[in-house]
């Protein structure tokens, strides 16, 4: 590929790192959509599975999805990578995009729906770390009380004693909080990119470079697929991963990470624990009780703390 070549207004000297304050409360609305079509995903994803294998739905999500992505990207962008910065778009692309994916699917089969939402809340941890170690961040008492409450919350939301730890589901636990460093590193690495390269861009490349490691890992699964057994409902769940906790989720994020930081993009999700109570009370009838509540005091309070320092 040939040296950077920006032929829209969005090139590598006109990204802004930092968005205009009026547009903070965009950012907060952005990342709450976000863990709204991750939190569905989980749900989606364990029904979808029983029709198909982890590394089916992976190369079906990212197969699909890159070309969406890579399509609004040159439309909006019109923007070429330099030779200089393949090999970090390559890296996420493996982090976040190949292991994120393959881990998280894989380990999903393997463990609970619970396991994973009590994992995941170890991302604000892993990020606040990665970014401190690489000077991208800094850690503040405001980050990390935020951060604190936050899990917290979450925790009080998904009941770690609940928490299971058998032999096949040790190593599908393993399997998500590997996935939550890869997703954590992602995220911090993405920033500083983020300064030289339109956000569409990165996130369109990130997939593509994924995607080769994830079709070849997935070429068996995808041969001994038997479209017939996923059925209607199972394809549209597929629809609903590929759009939007794929398409969307990835690229808001990328677009969030741009115009605050890392620590705050990560700190959202622990949202994700609230987004399934509410839909399990909302489609399933259960109750949203006093746990509930207690919860989403926490969060708000930590997700208004990391804020704080995010503006």
């Amino acid at each position: 590929m040939s040296e950077p070549v920006p032929v829209c207004p969005e090139s590598s000297a006109a990204v802004p790192p930092v968005p205009a304050p009026e547009s903070a409360w965009r950012v907060h609305l952005v990342l709450i959509l976000v863990q709204i079509a991750f939190g569905g995903f989980h749900v989606v994803a364990k029904a979808v599975l029983t029709g198909m294998s982890p590394l089916a739905l992976a190369a079906i999500r990212v197969g699909i999805g890159t070309p969406i992505l890579m399509a609004l990207a040159w439309r909006r962008d019109h923007y070429v990578p330099g030779r200089r910065d393949l090999p970090i778009l390559a890296l996420l692309g493996g982090l976040g995009v190949f292991a994120n994916q393959v881990l998280f699917v894989t380990g999903l089969k393997l463990t609970t729906a619970t396991n994973a939402s009590i994992l995941m809340t170890s991302i604000p941890v892993f990020t606040i770390g990665v970014a401190a170690l690489m000077g991208v961040d800094r850690i503040t008492a405001n980050r990390l009380i935020g951060i604190a409450l936050s899990i917290a919350g979450a925790l009080v939301l998904v009941n770690p004693l609940r928490f299971s730890a058998d032999h096949l589901g040790a190593l599908g636990n393993t399997m998500i909080l590997g996935n939550c460093l890869c997703y954590a590193i992602f995220l911090v690495l993405q920033r500083p990119v983020l300064t030289r390269i339109p956000w569409r861009t990165v996130i369109a490349a990130s997939f593509f470079f994924g995607t080769l490691g994830v079709l070849p890992a997935a070429a068996p699964a995808l041969r001994a697929l038997d479209p017939s057994k996923v059925g209607l409902s199972g394809w549209l769940g597929v629809a609903y991963i590929i759009l939007f906790p794929t398409v969307f989720a990835y690229a808001a994020n990328t677009w969030a990470v741009r115009r605050s930081s890392p620590a705050l993009v990560s700190a959202y999700t622990t949202l994700q624990p609230l987004v399934a109570s509410a839909l399990a009370a909302a489609f399933l009838g259960e109750s949203f009780g006093w746990e509930e509540g207690v919860g989403f005091a926490l969060i708000a309070a930590g997700l208004w703390q990391v804020s704080k320092r995010a503006r």
